[in-house]
């Protein structure tokens, strides 16, 4: 197999493989809430979620694109 042809099949893997995570739908185990996007609008309502369970351990992370 000569090289330029196992790097278009890597390219497409890879693009394939991203088509599948963005566009593929998210899902969740039995038992979670539902994902939500966090914006201003539903800021308080994390806050209180947060809140709500100082007995227990917390952790909040938040990931940038940048």
């Amino acid at each position: 197999m000569s090289r330029r042809r196992l790097i278009v099949m890597a390219v497409a893997v890879v693009l394939l493989g991203a088509l599948a995570y963005f566009y593929g739908g998210h899902s969740v185990p039995s038992g979670q809430t539902a994902l939500v996007a966090l914006n201003a609008s539903n800021l308080d309502d994390l806050k209180d979620e947060f809140n709500a369970s100082a007995s227990q351990p917390r952790l909040l992370v938040l990931l940038s694109p940048t």
